[in-house]
C-alpha cells in the first residue's frame, strides 16, 4: 500500500492537500506526448502523477515518466508550480484534494514511449495547438500557459 492509501485509510474523504509532478515531454517537432489514462474517464493527460514520501519533485516526475511511458527521462526544467482553487479535484473514486503540480519540460529523454498496460490504454504525440478534446482540465490549462509563455518569447 502506497503512502496516498495509507493516507486515505487515516482521513476517509477529507480533502487533503498532495504534491504530483508532470512532464511536458516534447519530440524533435515541438509535439507534446499525452498519455490516454485508463481510468474510467479515459481522459488524456501529461505523464506524471503523485509524490511518495522522501521522494523529491524531480524523482518524483523520473519515476512516473517511467511507469507510465518507459521513458528515462534525462534533463528536467521547471515550467511552473500550479496551485490553488483552480487545482481541486474530485477523482473518479470520489477522493477529494487539492493539487499542487510541478510541471517540468523534458525535451531529452531516452526510449521509445511504450505504454503501460496497468495505467495507459494509448501514448500519443500531438501537436500542442490540436489537443485532444477529452483531456485532463488542469493539464490543458497547464499546456495553455506553457504555450503562451512560448508564444512571448
Amino acid at each position: 500500500m502506497g503512502y496516498i492509501q495509507k493516507l486515505r485509510a487515516k482521513v476517509g474523504l477529507m480533502p487533503v492537500i498532495l504534491v504530483g509532478c508532470v512532464g511536458i515531454l516534447l519530440d524533435r517537432e515541438g509535439r507534446v506526448l499525452l498519455q490516454q489514462r485508463k481510468e474510467r474517464s479515459r481522459r488524456w493527460g501529461l505523464p506524471g502523477g503523485l509524490m511518495e514520501l522522501g521522494e523529491s519533485c524531480e524523482e518524483t516526475l523520473k519515476r512516473e515518466v517511467y511507469e507510465e511511458t518507459h521513458l528515462t527521462v534525462c534533463d528536467v526544467r521547471l515550467f511552473h508550480v500550479f496551485s490553488g482553487e483552480a487545482n481541486h479535484v474530485i477523482a473518479d473514486n470520489g477522493d477529494e484534494f487539492y493539487a499542487v503540480t510541478c510541471a517540468y519540460v523534458c525535451d531529452t529523454y531516452q526510449g521509445t514511449p511504450e505504454r503501460d498496460a496497468e495505467e495507459t490504454l494509448d501514448l500519443r504525440f500531438f501537436d500542442i495547438d490540436k489537443l485532444p478534446d477529452h483531456m485532463v482540465g488542469s493539464q490543458r490549462r497547464i499546456l495553455k500557459a506553457y504555450q503562451e509563455c512560448k508564444a512571448q518569447g
